[in-house]
Order: structure tokens, then C-alpha cells, then sequence
């Protein structure tokens, strides 16, 4: 349903996205895998028009979607869960939750939606008329994520949503993210977090210099030599070179 191909995305002169190729199946749940200053968020802002590609292209449900505008692609469908939360800290639960679906018109609708997710994230509904930078980094993940799904969207990006969460609250978060996903929701996860992330997803891609250096599935991935060695330090595989990491060892 998403096949991005060879995509190059700049910061001024600077390239990020070097040929950038992924695939997102429905009902599909990917990890994008890498660590700090890979391109995973790049790659994201990318599909949502809001860091756009020089190069390549990116066809969600057979349309070409890498000139269009970011409100366009989210009435299209995709929506974003950013990094860091980025709530409106002075807007109230409730008020965050409406702003989700400001590219709707069914009011009727979107009440009954708001009512659906509120029952799937609980701890929400009694603090819907505080301030959302109130809530605790828990409640804010969870109300970042209850907010992109308001629009109803058909594919979930998800951008680092274990980030400065206690071990328990990443595990409560992972395990909404397991329910979302058994909902029939297609997710692009991005994460530093390699065994939450591999536990819940279908298949995963691992991010370095802002090229994908290995995809496979979970337990492909977690065998490989090169993973157990950068990202365990334990296995065969030997550090040469940034560019020439995911080679094999010498």
C-alpha cells in the first residue's frame, strides 16, 4: 500500500536520504531500525511532505504522493506521530483530541471515533478537560497517539514512541502499539529500541548514514552476525568502516 523508491532528501545542501526503498503491506506492521542520525525521522517527515524529496518517488494506494501537500496526505491517509510528543500543551486532552481530526467534516463521526479511542486509552478520559502538558510522558504518548488516530488514518507512523519513557511505561506503550496493529492498522515504526520493536513487528529494516543497510524479518534480522555485534557487542561481525558496516566481517 506504500512503496516508496530511491528517495534523496536534502537539509540545504546537505543529502540525508541517500536512494532511499522501503515497502509497507497492508495491515503491515515495519520497524525502521537505526541508530541516532540515520534518516529514520527524515525518512518520515519525508513521507508526510513536510521535508520533501529531490528525488524518487513515494505511491500510497497507487498515487504519487511526493509533491503533495502534508494536509493533502493526511487526508489521504498517513498520519504522524511525532517525536518528542509535540502536544498542544495549553490545549486540553479533549481539545488535542479534536485537533487530530481537523481534516474531517462528519462531526457526528468524529465524536463516535473520540469515543472509541478513549475507551482503548482510558487513563485519557479523566483528564479530559486538563491541560495536555499536565499529563505525565505516559499519558502524553498516549495522547499523541489517540490524537493521530482521530483522522482515521489507513497507515500509522510512528516516530520513536518509547522516547524518555520509564522500562514500564515503554512496555505498557509497545503493547498498545501490539493492539493498534491487531486492529488491522499498517504501521511504520521507527525506533532505537531493537527488541521492543522487533517483538511486535512483521518485518524491519535497519537505517545507518541514511541508507537501509538490511531488511528482513524479526528473527532474520536478530541472527544476523553484524546486528548481534553493533547493537548486542556480542557475534562475529567486524566494525570496518561507517560505509562499509553491514558488508560482513574481513
Amino acid at each position: 500500500m506504500l512503496n516508496i523508491e530511491s528517495i534523496e532528501t536534502f537539509y540545504g545542501k546537505a543529502k540525508v536520504l541517500m536512494g532511499v526503498s522501503m515497502r509497507l503491506k497492508p495491515g503491515e506492521l515495519v520497524a525502521v531500525l537505526g541508530a541516532n542520525g540515520a534518516g529514520k525521522t527524515t525518512l518520515l517527515k519525508t513521507i508526510m511532505g513536510l521535508t520533501p524529496s529531490e528525488y524518487g518517488t513515494i505511491n500510497f494506494l497507487g498515487t504519487f504522493i511526493e509533491d503533495l501537500d502534508t494536509d493533502i496526505i493526511t487526508r489521504m491517509g498517513i498520519s504522524l506521530v511525532p517525536e518528542g510528543r509535540l502536544l498542544f500543551s495549553e490545549l486540553t486532552v479533549k481539545e488535542n483530541l479534536a485537533m487530530g481530526a481537523y481534516v474531517r467534516r462528519d462531526r457526528k463521526k468524529v465524536q463516535q471515533n473520540m469515543d472509541k479511542w478513549l475507551a482503548f486509552f482510558p487513563l485519557l478520559k479523566g483528564y479530559l478537560h486538563q491541560k495536555a502538558g499536565l499529563l505525565s510522558g505516559g499519558e502524553q504518548q498516549m495522547l499523541v497517539i489517540a490524537r493521530a488516530l482521530m483522522a482515521e488514518p489507513k497507515v500509522l507512523l510512528l516516530d520513536e514512541p518509547s522516547l524518555g519513557l520509564s522500562p514500564l511505561l515503554v512496555f505498557e506503550i509497545f503493547g498498545l502499539i501490539k493492539e493498534i496493529h491487531q486492529k488491522g492498522m499498517a504501521i511504520i515504526l521507527v525506533e532505537q529500541n531493537m527488541n521492543h520493536a522487533l517483538k511486535v513487528a512483521d518485518y524491519a529494516y535497519i537505517m545507518e548514514n541514511g541508507r537501509m543497510r538490511l531488511s528482513g524479518k524479526p528473527e532474520q534480522i536478530l541472527a544476523d552476525e553484524d546486528v548481534k555485534e553493533f547493537y548486542f557487542g556480542h557475534g562475529k561481525g567486524k566494525y570496518i568502516s561507517r560505509e562499509d558496516r553491514w558488508k560482513g566481517s574481513m
